[in-house]
């Protein structure tokens, strides 16, 4: 699994389309429970909204969220290596700039950097792109 993260419109997508044009794009839904086909490259995108949706849902506890983000990127992983497929995960950096005044927006960039804290522990690779350049952090 990869991840590669970034700041909006700081070229993710279109780094991610150049490696790989083939690739199946999925945008997080909801109740989302997508898996790669065998042999299959993934690009996952849209956890911000997947997070805010979870939130909107009820999700008080961000021990209990997090915990549920943690299994969706395990599910990922283990479908990968069960599927022999690659998947890549696209989440936008919120930990930069201004901290927000509103307690919603404050609590989902937490979530956010948790999630590609997460998400970076478990890839094997992690790419960090800012103004179109990335550089591999691990």
């Amino acid at each position: 699994m990869q991840l590669v993260i970034g700041g909006a419109c700081a070229g993710k997508r279109a780094l991610v389309r150049g490696w790989y044009p083939q690739a199946r794009w999925h945008l997080l839904g909801a109740a989302d429970g997508i898996l790669p086909a065998p042999g299959e490259r993934l690009v996952v995108s849209g956890w911000a909204a997947w997070i805010e949706a979870a939130v909107e849902r009820g999700a008080d506890d961000d021990d209990t969220l997090r915990l549920a983000l943690a299994e969706r990127l395990d599910v990922l992983l283990a479908a990968e290596a069960e599927r022999a497929a690659q998947v890549v995960l696209i989440v936008e950096e919120m930990g930069r700039g201004i901290v927000p005044m509103g307690a919603a927006r404050r609590r989902l960039r937490d979530l956010n950097g948790w999630l590609a804290q997460d998400a970076a522990v478990r890839c094997e690779r992690v790419w960090y792109v800012r103004h179109g350049l990335y550089r591999r952090l691990s």
